[in-house]
Order: structure tokens, then C-alpha cells, then sequence
């Protein structure tokens, strides 16, 4: 029986060489461990064995077939991976890469450029590590504000300059105002919309530590509170659509005067506060959601950037980017951190 098993493998192992297709194959193989194959004949011949010598022949069966198994397997492979390559026509051409599409946040900068760029605003970009006294100072915050603390800005270990003092991560793209003012050489028309990135220290629903804001800024003579509210209005229907809401809230900012803040109706709960299913929307609480701020420039400011306040007048507004394109009708996003997850079955979607 001994003699029988090695002799069995070295047939099979040569007669798996010579065989050419699957039928071949699977009738060698129904030869080997068939019901009535080789196999099952060598076992009949183990119960007959001397009781002592059964454990010795019972392990070396095992060994045999394991090795006789994984030849059939090998072979299995080989002429799988044959078949394939039959089937291929080299000659064909390849098959192409899918494509992916643009960043939502991306998708959201384009269409906001486009949209100002209808109505003659020029897009402009300036640093993201800046100087504290473009961020601050020529935008009329005094030392001691709260803005100019560590726990609202991310300052830069760096040696700061004597004039412009210490460098940080450029908290709003209002610190470009004065250097769009430079640019021009203190001479307006100015129609700026600067769109970048912004770092502050915040993390929730509805803010992350880096974010895009867009920063228009237009200065000229005979500019009024008037074409600051038909900037935004315009701006509001021609990306929200006709059927979204706007109003303005007085506020205090440091660099308009007078300062507002523009909210939207929210896209979540189309402005109600509360969701279909009950209880209060979890995005923005009551109904609207705060856009960003708005206002005409201070005098101070147009001082910084060396403009005769007497002559010219302005206005600016900072929207959040993530933030406005979260209030699009339609898009349903009730935290802003997806945007940043790279999660594929949400970008997919967009």
C-alpha cells in the first residue's frame, strides 16, 4: 500500500503536465477521488491493513493526498490564468481610469468667482501666514481686542517684525483689504473678491479650524449702504435661488461702520427651526443661519490703506465658503465636518 500511494503521486504529477483544458481536467480529477477512483481504492486497501500498521499508513495517505491536492490546485490555476489570456485581444485599446470630479468646497469657490465676476468684481488672492497688523491693526482692532488672543488666533513661532508685529495664520481674508488699497497704489475704483483659506480655533457643527471665506471688497466714490444691499441680494438669488430668504442684523464690527451680519433661511429646515420629524434643527436652531458680516469700510481703515476717507467711500462682507454652500438649497448638510471627512460615499454624491 506504502508503494501504491508514492506511485500514485508521481502518476498524478505527470499526467497533470499533459492536460490541456478544464473538461481534461475535471475528469482526471473524478479518476483520482472519485467514489470509484484511484483514491478510494488505496483507502479500501488501509482497512485491510495489520492493525499496528495502521496509524504509520494513515498519516502518510494524509501526506499524500495533501500533496496530491495541491497539485491539482496548482494546475487549476495554470490553466485558469491560460484561459484568460486567450480571451484578451491585445490589440485592443486599454481601459480607461475613472475620473473623479472636483472638491464640493472647490465646486463652491468656482461658482462664487463666477458669479462676482458677472458683475465686474476681480478675484485676487494674498497670504495665508500674515502679519498681525494686516490682519489686525490696519483693520482698525486695537491691541487688547479679544480677536487678537491666542485662544481666537493661531500666531506663528516666528520673530516678529517692528512694525507689522508678529506673524499668525490670516484669521479672515479681510486682511487683504489694505493690501488690495497698496496694490492700487491708495487710487480706487476698487472691486476686489478675494477668496482663501482661514485658520481659527473652532470646531463644531458648523465651524472647523481651517475654512475658505470669500472677502468682497468695493471702493469708489459716491459708494452707499444701497449697493451693498443690492450686492448681496443679487448674490443671494443667483446662488440660493429665488425662493430663499436674506435679512440683515445690525452688528458691530471693527472695520465697517455700519456693520451688519447677513443670514439665510436655512436649507435644512427651509427656515422653520424645527424638522418634519420633530424636534429643532440641528444645523441652525431657529431658523437662520448666520452667512458672515457685512458693512460700509470704516474711515480708519480706508486711513490704513492711504484713501482720502473725505472722497471715497466703501463696503466689504466675509462669507464662509463651507458655510454658504451649506445653506444651498438642496445640498441637506447639517455639518459642516463632512466636507472634511473624505468619506467617498459622501463626496461621491456631489
Amino acid at each position: 500500500m506504502e508503494q501504491q500511494l508514492q506511485n500514485l503521486l508521481i502518476i498524478v504529477v505527470r499526467k497533470l503536465r499533459q492536460l490541456h483544458t478544464t473538461q481534461e481536467f475535471n475528469n482526471y480529477w473524478l479518476s483520482i477521488f472519485g467514489k470509484s477512483g484511484q483514491f478510494a481504492r488505496i483507502l479500501k486497501l488501509l482497512k485491510e491493513a495489520n492493525k499496528t500498521e495502521k496509524p504509520r499508513l494513515g498519516k502518510l495517505t494524509n501526506e499524500i493526498k495533501f500533496k496530491i491536492e495541491n497539485a491539482f490546485e496548482k494546475k487549476k490555476l495554470e490553466l485558469a490564468r491560460s484561459a484568460l489570456t486567450e480571451s484578451i485581444d491585445v490589440t485592443l485599446p486599454g481601459s480607461k481610469p475613472p475620473l473623479g470630479h472636483l472638491h464640493l468646497v472647490t465646486q463652491a469657490i468656482e461658482e462664487i468667482t463666477r458669479i462676482f465676476e458677472y458683475i465686474g468684481f476681480t478675484r485676487r488672492r494674498y497670504p495665508q501666514i500674515e502679519w498681525e497688523w494686516y490682519a489686525f491693526e490696519s483693520l482698525n482692532m486695537p491691541k487688547d481686542h479679544p480677536a487678537r488672543d491666542d485662544f481666537e488666533t493661531f500666531f506663528v513661532d516666528a520673530p516678529p517684525g517692528e512694525k507689522l508685529g508678529r506673524m499668525l495664520l490670516s484669521p479672515h481674508t479681510s486682511s487683504g483689504q489694505v493690501r488690495e488699497m497698496e496694490r492700487v497704489n491708495h487710487a480706487p475704483p476698487i472691486r476686489m473678491i478675494n477668496i482663501a483659506k482661514c485658520y481659527r480655533p473652532n470646531w463644531d457643527l458648523s465651524h472647523v479650524p481651517m475654512f475658505h471665506q470669500f472677502e468682497g471688497l468695493v471702493i469708489d466714490q459716491g459708494i452707499t449702504i444701497t449697493q451693498l444691499k443690492g450686492t448681496m441680494d443679487y448674490f443671494a438669488k443667483a446662488f440660493f435661488g429665488p425662493s430663499r430668504k436674506t435679512r440683515l442684523r445690525p452688528f458691530h464690527f471693527q472695520f465697517t461702520e455700519p456693520s451688519f451680519e447677513v443670514d439665510i433661511s436655512c436649507g435644512v429646515c427651509l427656515g422653520k427651526g424645527t424638522l418634519p420629524a420633530g424636534g429643532k434643527c440641528r444645523l441652525c436652531k431657529e431658523g437662520w443661519l448666520e452667512l458672515g458680516g457685512s458693512g460700509m469700510v470704516h474711515p480708519n481703515v480706508l486711513k490704513a490703506g492711504k484713501i482720502d476717507s473725505e472722497k471715497y467711500t466703501g463696503f466689504a462682507f466675509g462669507w464662509g465658503v463651507e458655510r454658504t454652500y451649506m445653506m444651498k438649497s438642496g445640498t441637506q448638510l447639517d455639518d459642516i465636518r463632512l466636507l472634511y471627512s473624505n468619506d467617498v460615499r459622501f463626496l461621491e454624491q456631489f
